[in-house]
């Protein structure tokens, strides 16, 4: 997979089938593709941290929560950008999210062009660390 299609591929990792679907609809709108994930421990042994440019990750989740993912990630030197929805996040969660790297910290329900021009922004700064330009639109 070449770095571009890499920087063009959103992974989605949220434990709510509707949700997910409605994301990756909204997403490949975009014309850019997405992976789907149940969990984060699916998202981790899948390797898709490897061939995503941008991570949407629900905070709350069964097993493996958003923020420790997050975590977990960062432990692995994965630098793939993460942006968090919620339904049942406060402050302190946020803060938290934010000051570990992620993009962004969005509360459910959240404004569709609110998300997809973070996504876009997220995608054009991580295709810049691996080399490439003008890669999301």
């Amino acid at each position: 997979m070449s770095s571009g299609q890499r920087a063009r591929r959103i992974a989605i990792v949220d434990d709510d089938q509707s949700v997910q679907s409605a994301l990756q609809d909204l997403i490949e709108s975009e014309g850019l593709s997405t992976l789907c994930f149940s969990s984060a421990e699916e998202f981790l042994d899948s390797g898709a941290q490897n061939e995503a440019g941008c991570l949407i990750a629900d905070i709350r989740m069964p097993g493996m929560s958003g923020i420790e993912l997050q975590a977990k990630l960062k432990v692995d030197r994965c630098r793939i950008p993460i942006i968090f929805i919620t339904a049942h996040g406060d402050a302190r969660m946020r803060i938290q999210a934010m000051r570990d790297g992620a993009v962004e910290f969005l509360m459910k329900p959240f404004d569709n062009a609110v998300l997809l021009e973070t996504v876009h922004a997220a995608v054009e700064d991580y295709a810049k660390t691996l080399g490439l330009r003008n890669s999301n639109r």
